[in-house]
Parts: structure tokens; sequence; C-alpha cells
């Protein structure tokens, strides 16, 4: 498709042009008039971020492969260049043809983060697109979500048509190819909605007690199930990965080629909604993720490969597999990247072969500065594994070590930050025995976020620190790290507390959202564009206390807005990790056993798998 006169007129005006303009290696051109369904997948932020995805390369590739569905792409723009859409009139178009969004005949966007909310509002707006789904003719796309956030999906409510939940591969094309069969919303919506994994929001009606809690939540359709079930694709080894990944004109986030090695994790713990909602562990045989590999660098040009999962080294192959891929990149010039790394012998012997000449820094994740609050959120971790894997890395020549805690923990203590001082000052420490006080440069970086409770975790009860309570206790840190060659980062404060409204939000927070939006709020995740302020003022003008949301425990018996939705994970299970976290008592990885979480209801965990005890950092 040609770029119009007009178009070229504002692509010669914005910083970067290449953002809008499609065409990339890769990208798929189809007459849109010989396809019967075209689908718009709309990532709520910038270019660089959305093409950094991989499950938009995942779905892009699935629906595109099937003759009969184009899937076209649409990204946030950037603000010089929506600035100059509106003045011209122009409206959001999709990057394959051209085409204005509202013309779609479906509109889907991924939930990857709370805070991208006021971005969906601003991509709809921007279209031409009415945002409320009451608001919204036949004449309009349908307007679907699915990814993370879904799992909690009320604070859209207004918006969306329908949910999709779970793994996308096999139900987002079964969602398109049914539409093409259906003469209206409502009859479309009804078919769906009795799929496995499809939530449609106006088929349910939520009441409040007085205080504030739902009361219950009624059925308006009879045939709509009483509690949604995620989509599950039983077998990764099978499902479609694409080989043939989009290369951008630009550099994004993460420019390089990437294959995902398996799906889930198993070592529960009790703050980590991705290691609850993405059960069972479903790996790819060893054989399939080399061949990926190969094909999508020879399709690519990529001079990166990257593995993709929650615990790289948690694969039951993964010596096999990381010596393997060395030797194949090696062969092809091509750097290996291995993230999330249990620093264990084996794992700092590749990074030795594969950081041989550029020893970037190595990243450690305690969470939480005691051995006690470790235990309470279940990292199974202790200080000896912490430092006995930094002693390794310095005597291996790495200068640099990153930590990642939290703060605001449940259970967390003044005590437990100190850890973190004592942590930072024993690796220095440990640097200067090995290296001498005049042994070379050397850097720990320490990074603090705050802590959301987020839906379907053993913590999704638990009350957020207030504001106040971030700011002294970043106030402490800050005073308590003051140590040479250490440095200190933490995460801002009000975007986690608005964070935690939209991630534990019922219905009533879209208004909230409508009017941040229409005030100016978008790009809320990023610190320069993030405008507490008018938040404030959103919270003012619809009479919605984020306290309610945010600092406030929950009591075991509460209904909470996303019970609709079967993570397959039990409510029991949950309840059974919190008080256990009460008390700062540990569940083992569930690879050395079944933990009761619920998930064996739909699936065999590890039928097949080779999982063997190991240790963490």
């Amino acid at each position: 498709m040609n770029i119009d006169k007009e178009l070229q007129k504002l692509l010669n005006r914005v910083e970067k042009p290449a953002r809008y303009i499609g065409g990339e290696v890769n990208s798929v051109s189809k007459a849109p008039d010989s396809v019967s369904i075209r689908f718009g997948f709309a990532f709520p932020d910038t270019y660089e971020i959305g093409m950094s995805y991989m499950g938009m390369q995942i779905l892009y590739n699935i629906l595109n492969k099937n003759a009969d569905i184009y899937c076209e792409r649409i990204f946030a723009p950037a603000e010089d260049m929506e600035n100059l859409m509106r003045k011209s009139g122009r409206k959001l178009f999709t990057l394959e043809t051209f085409t204005p969004v509202k013309d779609l005949d479906m509109l889907g966007f991924t939930l990857q983060y709370e805070l991208s909310y006021t971005n969906i509002l601003n991509i709809l707006e921007l279209s031409g697109i009415p945002a409320r789904r009451t608001e919204r003719g036949e004449e309009y796309p349908i307007i679907i979500a699915g990814g993370p956030c879904a799992y909690n999906p009320e604070p859209l409510a207004y918006f969306i048509d329908a949910f999709l939940i779970g793994d996308g591969e096999e139900l987002l094309e079964q969602v398109c190819i049914m539409k093409k069969d259906c003469s209206s919303k409502e009859e479309f919506l009804k078919k769906i909605c009795k799929l496995d994994g499809v939530y449609v929001p106006a088929f349910y009606e939520p009441e409040y007690n007085e205080d504030g809690t739902i009361k219950r939540v009624s059925k308006l359709y009879d045939d709509a199930p009483d509690r949604v079930k995620r989509a599950l694709i039983q077998d990764l080894d099978k499902a479609e990965f694409p080989v043939e990944n989009i290369v951008p004109f630009i550099e994004t986030v993460h420019d390089r080629s990437v294959v995902e090695t398996f799906r889930g994790c198993t070592r529960g713990c009790r703050f980590c909604q991705a290691g609850m909602i993405y059960r069972p562990v479903r790996e790819r045989k060893k054989d399939t993720i080399k061949n990926l590999a190969e094909k999508q660098l020879a399709n690519t040009g990529h001079d990166e490969l990257s593995l993709l999962s929650l615990s790289t080294s948690d694969y039951s192959r993964f010596e096999e597999l990381a010596i393997e891929l060395m030797e194949m990149c090696a062969g092809q010039n091509v750097s290996l990247s291995l993230p999330s790394l249990r620093l264990d012998s084996f794992s700092f012997k590749v990074l030795q072969e594969i950081q041989e000449y550029r020893k970037s820094g190595l990243t450690f994740a305690p969470e939480a500065g005691s051995q006690r609050l470790r235990d309470v959120i279940n990292k199974n971790i202790t200080e000896d594994n912490i430092f006995g894997a930094v002693e390794k890395a310095i005597e291996l020549g790495w200068g640099h070590i990153k930590l990642y805690f939290m703060a605001g923990l449940p259970g967390e203590t003044y005590e437990d930050l100190d850890g973190i001082r004592e942590i930072a000052e024993k690796i220095m420490e440990i640097n200067f025995r090995i290296k001498g006080k005049k042994g070379g440069r050397f850097r720990v970086t320490i990074s603090v976020s705050n802590f959301v409770p987020k839906p379907h975790t053993p913590f999704q009860w638990a009350a957020q620190d207030t504001p106040d309570m971030f700011i002294d206790k970043h106030n402490f840190l800050t005073k308590r790290l003051r140590i040479k060659g250490v440095t200190f980062n933490y995460h801002e404060t009000g975007t986690s507390n608005l964070e935690a409204v939209f991630a534990r939000g019922d219905r009533r927070v879209g208004a909230v959202l409508e009017a941040a939006h229409r005030l100016g709020c978008k790009f809320d995740g990023w610190t320069e564009h993030f405008k507490p302020e008018l938040w404030d003022k959103a919270f003012e003008e619809t009479g919605i206390d984020p306290a309610f949301y945010s600092y406030r425990e929950r009591n075991y018996d509460e209904i909470l807005p996303w019970d609709i939705i079967d993570s397959f994970i039990t409510k029991e299970f949950l309840i059974r990790e919190n008080e256990k976290a009460k008390n700062a008592q540990v569940t083992p990885d569930c690879r050395l056993g079944c933990v009761g979480c619920g998930i064996n209801r739909v699936a065999e965990c590890f039928k097949d798998a080779e999982f063997k005890e190991v240790s963490d950092v």
C-alpha cells in the first residue's frame, strides 16, 4: 500500500516516521477484499515497545496463516504524531494498509500493564470509535482484549466487548473464524461466550453492598458460564511459533530473535502473578527450540538470540540446550542471551563463555533483605546462595552486580529493609577480600520496586503500603545505602499505588479511567508523562476512593471482582499459601512433589518432564 500525500506531510514532521509506515521485512501483505475478517492487533504503547512483545509476533503469524483473516498492527502514536493527527483530523490507521482502524471488523488489545489503560481509550478516540461498548453500534469493530491483565477484566468492562483469558494461540483464531458467520454483535457475543477463555462483560451485572464490596454478580444471559475457564494450550511443543518475525526498520527495546523454551513456573513465589496464571509448566522439546532458533535467525538476520521463559535454566535439558545453542551461535557470529539464569556452577560456565570479552552486569533477585521475609514470600533462596554466587562472579571477573528487591511486602519490617544494606555491604566485603582494596572498580546497583498485590496470587487479599509508607521506606534505604560503590534506585510511588487500583479494581473504576483520559492522562507508565495531579482530580470528580482498592486488606469471604475468572488455581490453595506466609512457612518447588494448587484438575503438571532438584538465586 502506498502512503498518501496527506500522511506523507505528517510523516515529514515527526521524529521517527518509521514507526508509522509498515512494510518491514516479513510483514504480511494481503488484498483486503480477499479476506472475510480484518483484525487489528493493537499494542497500547509506542511502536518500539510493542514490536518487542513476542505475543504480537506469535498471534500475527497465526492469524495471517489463515487465508480468510488479515491481521494488521496498530500502536499508540507518539506525542508529536498524535498532535499532528488531531490537528489535521487524520484518524489512526493500520501499518499494513493505512486503513482507518474504525473500518476493521475486530480490534484486539493486549493488556500487559495496568498503566496502559488510558492509552486504550486514547487509541479508540484517535480512531473515531466510542469508548463505551454501549455506545458502539454495528458500524464499529468489535473490541476484544487479552493478556495477563485480562485475568481481572472488570476495570475495562465498560469498554471491551469480550475478553480472551489464557493462552491465545488457538482461541483467538477460533473467535475470528466465528465472527464471519454472525450477522450481529449480539449473536457473535452469545456464540463465543460459550468457549473456554471468553468473558463477555455485558452478560454479567455486579451488585454492591453499602460498604462498597460486591454483594453478588447476576447473569444477564442464561447460557453464559458461571465462571470463565481460562484457555489452556496442553502441548506447547505443538503450538505455533513464528520463524519469520517482522524486522523493524528502527531500533526497538528488544531487537533480537526470541524463542520460548517453556511456559509456566513451579517455584511458587507468593507475590508473582505470572507464576500462578501460567501454570502448569509446558516445555518445548530441545530439537524444536533449536530448529525454531535456526529458522528465525535465517529469516530475520538478527545477530542476537534470546530464550524466553520465566526462569531460563529451569528448562529440564538446559545444559544440553545451552551448549548446543552456544555452538550454533558461535558458528554464525550470533550473540546468545540467556536471561533469568539460576546462578549455579553450570550457569557460570555458560556465562563465562558467552560473555568472555564483554562481562555485563549480573542480576540477582533476592526480593527481600532477610531470610524471614524471603520465607514469607516463598522465595526459596538463602544468603549462602546469594553470596556464593556473588563470590563466584567476582572470581570470574564480573565487576557489576545488580540486585532487585521489593518494598512493602506483606509482613515487612524496617529490620528486613536494613537487611538490604547488610547484603550490599557483604558483597562489597567479598570483592575486597578477593581483589583487595585496589583490585579494580566494582559496582553494586540496588533497585527497589514497590509491592503491588495482584489477582490470582496468595497476596491478592493484602493491603498495599500507602504513599507515605513507601516514601518513608525509600528515604530510610537512601540513607542506609550511602555506601561507596553502591547505587540505589527506587520505583515511582504514585504509579505503584495507581497500578494497585486497576490491578484489583472492579467495574466502577472504569469511570476514573474515562475522567483521567478526558483530563489528558496517557502513557502513565512513563515517568515523564505521569501526571498525579490529574489522576487526583479524576478520583475526586468520580467520587471513587483509591484507598478502597489499594490500601484495604480483604477478608477471605469477600467476593473479588476477578472471581468470575477460573485460572485453575484454587482459592483454597491461595488461602493456604497466604496463611503459610503469615507464619513464614515455605512451600517447596512443585517439581519436587505436587503442592495441591489445583492445576492438575485440567492438566498433568509434569508428564514426561525430567525435573531435578535445583538451588536458585
